[in-house]
């Protein structure tokens, strides 16, 4: 029997025009993240078993592939079926997160004060594979290491917004939240502590249930009673519409009295920074232009999140576009003192299905159509020639069904075409357009 041919499941193979399309993507976010003043670093795409399930990865960490250690015997796998710690020593990286906290812990002494950290790789997790969730994606993330300020996550969002414009998505808008205002709003509504953790788990699925339904699910949950009622009071309190959607105003009127008025101050602080590094030619920032959102019901489900957390909404779309947060307690796991740090990742395999190659990318490729009895030498010296001028350059032999190879080369982003006989030279050659 033949072995089967299709990649495993959850994982793609990418055609030439997909795998152009990537590129150009990657490529726009490397350049927009560096001209932020972030560096790109590389990690193993392999990690130590117990760093990969030291509680740092959340439910990630149920989905991790892990690596059988070497050398095992039947006898030894049968005789451990039930303990993975002494089957597994390592694992494929889930996210980018883990790997990059024992990056700094590693090479801290060769790192700058505050590190701007560039990673894009791939990932792996054991999902349940379906339309948008893969085995294998790509991760694009940025991350800020040693500022404590909110300088931080402002240059995060800014960098990230305007990767984002670059590849021609516009439109956007970052909903942002703080993990101390979500956990006092719970304190204000009478949860008690032990209940935090569920009771966010059933309010991170607020946009796909409603407010019904987080109600009632925390009902038959049997969470405290009293508090269920508190959030459902507060859920249908009497709203008016704020026209600004963000700053010290709309961020009190979204939550219940008694608000941290510290971390509103920080919040409030970052807006204003976010807007007057989007107002156009340093003209003086639009308060009603501000890309901020307040939503105090986004929760995000890492449970290493210290203060702000973020997610990219657009208009359009029922889902967002990436997302990040602060973790200040994630390095100390590895040096035993905390490092504030900020990360804000692009959900890549979202974003590149939205857009389109750029329409001169194909100007500079050409294809030469040769005949059959072309020397050799003639065509590479001919290919040599236009290489050297900056073009691409794809040699096709003439065929009978000259349209299906000009439909092919277009489709791989070629734009133009030339005939080849034996006595053609650089300056013989006639370009057409490719429609």
């Amino acid at each position: 029997m033949a072995a089967p041919v299709n990649p495993p499941r959850g994982m793609r193979d990418f055609l030439p025009a997909d795998k152009a399309r990537r590129e150009h993507a990657l490529g726009t976010i490397r350049r927009v993240f560096t001209a932020h003043g972030f560096d790109e670093i590389e990690t193993p795409v392999v990690e130590e078993y117990d760093r990969l399930h030291s509680g740092l990865g959340g439910d990630n960490e149920k989905m991790a592939f892990n690596i059988l250690r070497r050398k095992l015997t039947p006898e030894a796998i049968v005789a451990a079926a039930d303990n993975q710690t002494e089957l597994t020593d390592l694992g494929l990286r889930f996210d980018l997160t883990v790997p990059l906290a024992r990056f700094y812990a590693t090479h801290r002494a060769e790192l700058p004060p505050v590190f701007r950290s560039i990673q894009i790789a791939p990932v792996w997790r054991g999902e349940r594979p379906q339309q948008g969730r893969y085995r294998q994606f790509v991760q694009c993330d940025i991350d800020i290491i040693g500022e404590s300020s909110n300088l931080a996550e402002t240059e995060l969002i800014i960098a990230t917004l305007g990767a984002l414009a670059e590849l021609g998505i516009t439109g956007c808008s970052v909903r942002i939240n703080d993990r101390r205002l979500l956990i006092g709003m719970l304190e204000s509504l009478g949860f008690p502590a032990d209940e935090h953790a569920q009771v966010l788990i059933t309010i991170d699925k607020l946009d796909k249930i409603g407010q019904q339904g987080v109600v009632a699910e925390l009902r038959d949950r049997g969470v405290d009673a009293i508090a269920v009622d508190a959030l459902e009071a507060f859920f249908s309190r009497p709203q008016t519409m704020e026209f600004n959607t963000f700053g010290e105003r709309a961020i009190r009127k979204a939550l219940p009295l008694g608000a941290d008025d510290a971390v509103v101050a920080e919040l409030d602080a970052l807006g204003k920074a976010v807007a007057a590094a989007t107002s156009l030619q340093g003209q003086p920032a639009d308060p009603f232009a501000n890309p901020l959102v307040f939503d105090p019901f986004l929760v995000r489900g890492m449970g290493y999140y210290t203060g702000a957390i973020f997610e990219i909404a657009h208009p359009d779309l029922g889902y967002s576009l990436g997302g990040g947060g602060r973790y200040d307690g994630m390095i100390g796991r590895f040096l035993g003192q905390d490092v504030p740090a900020v990360g804000f990742s692009i959900g890549f395999e979202r974003i590149v299905d939205l857009i389109e190659l750029p329409a001169g990318a194909a100007a500079d490729a050409v294809v030469l159509v040769h005949d059959r009895d072309v020397p050799p030498v003639t065509l590479v010296a001919l290919k040599a020639k236009l290489v050297a001028q900056g073009r691409r350059v794809r040699l096709e032999a003439r065929v009978k069904n000259l349209k299906a190879l000009l439909d092919r080369v277009s489709a791989a982003g070629f734009g133009a075409f030339a005939f080849v006989s034996a006595d053609s030279t650089l300056e013989s050659l006639e370009f057409k357009a490719l429609d």
